[in-house]
């Protein structure tokens, strides 16, 4: 199986096997809208499930329960804010995390002291805290800061570096998407948005980043000398994208490995919150960036850039010079065929211009004329 696979990489690096995946980039360009349309539509009617951290509150952390009953903790928490819904989550197997609204200090203490009673555990087995809503809207600026802060030295390194903004827009749009993905996906099942979420899903933005650059660095070497290439300007991007299609899959399943390792320890095994944050927006976000630097990418490269002069008189050259395909051979054409194919040779010309005997013999045992239509040789030798 690894030597197929090796060989169907290097069919693909070499020509040989093709996925006309820039030809039909209007088809993934209808595929992402409405996959981005329909999150969009269950994100706008479920809305954001933010953290506290975000929205404010006071969070419980009760530890070394016996049974970890959930049941338990919203009706003691509803018996103390009847019109507060909790959210209560498993941390570990004989834990939990228990958040409600702003709770005032003696709110605070009669809760957890309820809390530890229902339970049966220690009062020093429940801890809690308290995140005011200013400091939730500063994670907030700062997180919005740091998108931009990246997304513009990030655009203006790229241009630098392939000398080209229409590149460095294409690899951008492409980001776009993927960050738009990533954040329909999470409002729309619902998983809570914390610092962790953010802190992978600025990861993510790298890692898309990097599979593009591999692509387009490709279409860069191919279009390098256009001019003397047999192929459009849309060929050698194609090309390029079939060349660093095996790269792209076998990157993305290393990277996916240990990060739904992590998901899988993170969220069923440990309940560790910050792990299951950080995991599942890695998990969405490097399936988008996959997706997005084959398939989106180099087709928004290739509309950027196909009403450059140059590549217009290339292609154009191209096609002028590209040999046209015959059509099928009817019962008409084949007799004409066998009438070319029957046709004698045309004549030959020797190295000083003169004519070569037209007609061979035509009866091969006749040696007489096999000798007399061959050339003359001579083995004398000039003297000096």
């Amino acid at each position: 199986m690894t030597a197929a696979f090796s060989r169907f990489g290097n069919d693909l690096h070499t020509g040989r096997r093709e996925f006309p995946i820039v030809r039909r980039r209007r088809l993934w360009y209808l595929l992402s809208a409405a996959v981005l349309v329909l999150l969009a539509t269950i994100a706008l009617v479920r809305g954001p499930n933010l953290g506290i951290e975000f929205t404010g509150g006071s969070e419980f952390q009760i530890s070394g329960l016996a049974s970890a009953d959930q049941s338990t903790a919203r009706d003691v928490v509803r018996e103390h804010v009847p019109d507060n819904e909790p959210k209560i989550t498993a941390v570990g197997s004989d834990g939990l995390r228990v958040q409600t609204e702003q709770l005032s200090s003696e709110e605070t203490g009669a809760l957890a002291e309820d809390l530890a009673s229902a339970y049966s555990v220690p009062a020093a087995n429940v801890s809690s805290s308290f995140i005011g809503p200013t400091w939730g809207g500063d994670v907030t600026f700062t997180a919005l800061r740091a998108v931009v802060v990246f997304l513009v030295l990030v655009g203006g390194v790229m241009a630098l570096y392939f000398r080209n903004v229409k590149a460095s827009v294409a690899a951008m749009l492409a980001l776009l998407h993927d960050m738009l993905l990533t954040a329909a996906v999470y409002v729309a099942v619902g998983f809570e948005i914390t610092p962790a979420t953010v802190i992978g899903f600025l990861t993510i933005l790298g890692y898309s980043i990097y599979d593009t650059v591999v692509v387009f660095d490709k279409v860069r070497e191919n279009t390098e000398d256009l001019a003397s290439s047999p192929l459009t300007f849309e060929g050698n991007v194609e090309r390029a994208v079939n060349q660093t299609l095996v790269r792209s899959i076998n990157t993305s399943v290393v990277a996916l490995l240990p990060v739904g390792s992590i998901l899988v320890i993170g969220a069923f095994l440990l309940g560790a919150g910050t792990l299951k944050d950080i995991s599942l927006s890695l998990f969405v976000g490097i399936l988008a960036g996959t997706y997005s630097s084959i398939f989106l990418a180099p087709g928004f490269l290739t509309d950027l850039r196909r009403g450059e002069r140059a590549i217009q008189e290339h292609d154009a050259e191209v096609a002028g010079r590209a040999p046209v395909e015959a059509p099928a051979a009817g019962p008409a054409q084949s007799d004409e065929a066998d009438a070319a194919d029957d046709a004698p040779e045309p004549a030959v010309l020797s190295a000083s211009g003169a004519r070569a005997h037209d007609a061979a013999p035509t009866d091969r045992d006749d040696g007489a004329a096999a000798v007399r239509h061959q050339p003359r040789r001579t083995t004398r030798r000039r003297r000096r």
